[in-house]
């Protein structure tokens, strides 16, 4: 069987995407490397931020559903989402930045060994930032050049997502039995899951909490988070497998950026496993990405009905000159 290989993306939902726009381009430094719209939903943005040239691994999206009220953070959701960084002195810059840009931030803090520092954006949703600092494993991305944040410390993909349950005993059986990770360490009620060269870049790490009511999805709260496969053969073995262990599945889906599979591996969590390429660079030029609205070619002609639903957002970057601070 053909494993998976760490974090490929993951999918959230918020309240406004000029904001979002604005805090991860801006406050974060991350590259919006795809402006396109939620291919089930074309009334709404789909936003893509990653790294420096769109790799998997690195990039963290957003719907902004419109009319959805605020999430509720609870039991039985992927609660929060890692992004990784060089080093223990990237973190020392990034809790000065947040304090200077008035980000709530917890201050460093250690989980399993790693320096961490956890914040929250404009909608409550949850992030944290994890050193590489001595981290081994899946490799990182690479820093967007022209954005904003001094490249030894910029943000260079996915870490760690945290995933809360109420049920650990099943969701522990699933992840090792089905998914085909390992339990690796355990803090308290924090329990690190490994897969593939491990690392920062492939664990996931359960929070059993009973205490907590159930988590309700709206803006502020992850939708999915998927996983990297090597290609479309490896994705149709992952569909036999989840079928033949009881799950239900999307069946292949066509994302042109990448091929997709979706199956809910507990209530409200939805996991999808994701191709590592073609990549968001076959249909705009490495200068400009994300700088227009993309859409897939099976997409394109209703490209004039779609501009009239989507407000426009000025996302041209390639003419500004960021300060490095």
């Amino acid at each position: 069987m053909n494993g998976l290989k760490g974090m490929h993306h993951v999918t959230a939902i918020t309240s406004s995407a000029e904001k979002n726009y604005e805090f991860f381009t801006y406050v974060l430094g991350m590259r919006l490397v795809k402006k396109t719209v939620n291919q089930d939903d074309i009334q709404t943005y789909h936003l893509f931020f990653a790294d420096d040239k769109g790799n998997a691994g690195t990039d963290m999206t957003f719907f902004d559903f419109p009319g959805i009220p605020k999430g509720v953070h609870g039991t039985n959701e992927i609660a929060k989402t890692s992004f990784r960084v060089p080093s223990d002195a990237a973190l020392d810059y990034w809790a000065k930045r947040f304090e200077r840009l008035d980000v709530k931030h917890t201050g460093i803090k250690q989980q399993f060994g790693k320096h961490t520092l956890s914040f929250v954006d404009f909608d409550d949703q949850n992030y944290q930032l994890i050193s590489d600092e001595n981290n081994e494993g899946v490799a990182a991305g690479s820093p967007w050049k022209k954005g904003p944040i001094p490249l030894e410390y910029a943000i260079t993909g996915l870490g760690p997502i945290f995933v809360r349950v109420a049920n650990f005993d099943y969701f522990k059986e699933m992840m090792e039995k089905v998914l085909l990770f390992n339990e690796i360490d355990k803090e308290g009620s924090y329990h690190l899951f490994e897969v593939g060269e491990g690392g920062n870049g492939a664990q996931v790490i359960v929070e059993y909490n009973t205490v907590l009511p159930p988590a309700v999805q709206g803006y502020g709260t992850v939708h999915h988070a998927a996983f990297r496969v090597d290609d479309r053969s490896v994705l149709d073995e992952w569909d036999k497998r989840m079928k033949n262990f009881g799950f239900q599945t999307s069946g292949f889906v066509d994302r042109f950026f990448f091929g997709s599979l979706y199956t809910r591996v507990a209530p409200q969590i939805l996991f999808e496993f994701a191709t590592d390429g073609p990549g968001f660079m076959g249909d705009e030029p490495y200068e400009t990405l994300g700088e227009n609205l993309s859409l897939p070619p099976f997409l394109e002609p209703k490209r004039e009905q779609i501009e009239n639903m989507v407000r426009p957002i000025d996302t041209v970057r390639s003419t500004k000159e960021f300060v490095k601070e």
